[in-house]
């Protein structure tokens, strides 16, 4: 990184940076409070207030978003007629999975091999860290020259909603004229990317009944319909031969036309096993950024110890479509559901329910703020030129925002490159990264506001 006085600040403050995300990963908060206590969320909601207010934001407040959940806002005044500019990132985390697969404990940042790991660290608690560090850069070299509004969310990673129907309740809190959302990534460690698309997303329940009670499958097993086998019959309905997504009447999207994923580095960072084929059609960006995908995320149904001999009278599964930019989310839950009771076989009862729904996202990519941004990265990463790249996941509130503030500028950056292993074990950030895209946001701060 080119010598200027705002890189010089942020490297000189990632060790505070390494503590205060220490700190904050070791806050349990999963916003599923049937498995973490809310008081885990609550107190993460509280450090990330508290680091509002220690950098001179005024109106923190603790947000009650209608899905029992907390979002955390500041604002941080600028000169006087400046722009504004919304900074988010959300501090709830997905639960860490298997913890005897991590090799350090998960909420726990730990530093190995030059990353540091923890759930959370890149996905998005480091997003978090970010914007606080380039904030303080700013104010570290003439101060901060636009006026800033930060949003930390508390339940993203559940899909539930509750910031984007806050927002809608109350349109006035976030507006800005241009939206950072700190919750993307490179599309590898050192390439500065901007993601101009994300899938939206479906999450559907999914239980089938067949008997009244489960059966000895010696005395019944033959003609009793088992309602575990209808489930696995429904759910590989949802696939062709070559593993493509296949929901009646679904689009299949487009032909992704930015930049692409090398097939063999896509196996590397998916960690597939040798011998294991990739599946689908077309290129791997076309796949994993501008196409369907549907993904099994769970089955309720015995466990192979402990199981009897028994014809299944119920199962259920949780199903997650996500559905490429200019397919209707709404649209694409009601083929789903029509598709899941249509092939649900031998009668059996199919009863579907809407877990969560967010909307897909394509950003303008010809407004001054990406002009902006392609400055401050080509400064942040130097001899890099700033790439466009889509994203599989979904972030409903950028569509929200969108809609909210049709003239708002979004764009997405953040930490969560390949090596990062977001909603995996061993989940990690890299510090480095972390250092340059903090420079790269408050070189941005500085652009847009002279723009």
């Amino acid at each position: 990184m080119s010598s200027n006085p705002v890189a010089e600040t942020v490297a000189s403050l990632i060790p505070r940076a390494k503590e205060e995300l220490t700190e904050l990963v070791a806050f349990k908060s999963v916003a599923d409070f049937e498995q973490f206590p809310r008081s885990e969320s609550e107190g993460a909601a509280r450090w990330v207030a508290d680091a509002l207010r220690a950098e001179g934001f005024e109106d923190v407040a603790f947000l009650d978003t209608p899905d029992g959940t907390q979002s955390v806002y500041g604002f941080l005044p600028g000169p006087e007629g400046a722009k504004t500019v919304l900074l988010y990132a959300h501090y709830d985390v997905q639960p860490p999975l298997d913890e005897s697969a991590w090799r350090t404990p998960p909420f726990e940042l730990t530093e190995r091999d030059g990353r540091w790991y923890g759930r959370g660290s890149a996905d998005c608690k480091g997003g978090v860290i970010m914007h606080l560090l380039a904030l303080r850069a700013l104010k570290a070299n003439g101060g901060v020259p636009v006026h800033v509004k930060v949003i930390a969310e508390g339940s993203e990673e559940m899909g539930t909603g509750g910031l984007e129907r806050y927002a809608e309740a109350h349109p006035e809190l976030l507006r800005a004229d241009t939206i950072v959302v700190g919750d993307a990534g490179n599309f590898r460690v050192g390439l500065p990317t901007v993601t101009t698309t994300l899938r939206g997303m479906t999450m559907l329940r999914v239980q089938v009944d067949t008997l009244e009670g489960n059966l000895h499958s010696g005395q019944f097993g033959g003609a009793a319909p088992d309602a575990l086998a209808a489930l696995i019959r429904v759910l590989d309905s949802l696939r062709a031969e070559d593993g493509s997504t296949t929901v009646d009447g679904l689009e299949q999207g487009a032909a992704w036309d930015g930049l692409q994923y090398d097939e063999e580095q896509f196996r590397k960072d998916a960690k597939v096993l040798d011998g294991v084929e990739l599946i689908g059609s077309g290129t791997v960006a076309d796949r994993i950024w501008s196409r369907p995908a549907v993904t099994v995320l769970g089955i309720d149904c015995p466990p192979v110890v402990g199981a009897t001999p028994s014809v299944q009278a119920s199962a259920r599964a949780l199903v997650s479509l996500r559905v490429p930019p200019g397919v209707d989310a709404a649209g694409a839950t009601k083929l789903l559901q029509a598709h899941l009771e249509a092939h649900t076989p031998w009668g059996g009862r199919v009863r579907v329910e809407q877990v969560g729904q967010g909307q897909a996202f394509s950003a303008d990519t010809t407004s001054p703020a990406y002009a902006a941004m392609a400055r401050a990265m080509a400064v942040a990463y130097p001899g890099q030129e700033m790439q466009y790249a889509g994203q599989g996941g979904s972030i409903p509130l950028c569509n929200t925002l969108a809609a909210l503030y049709p003239r708002a500028e979004i764009l997405l950056i953040g930490l969560s490159e390949p090596e990062a292993q977001i909603h995996a074990v061993n989940e990690s950030v890299s510090p480095e990264e972390l250092e340059r895209l903090s420079v790269a946001e408050a070189l941005f701060l500085r652009e847009y506001a002279a723009s």
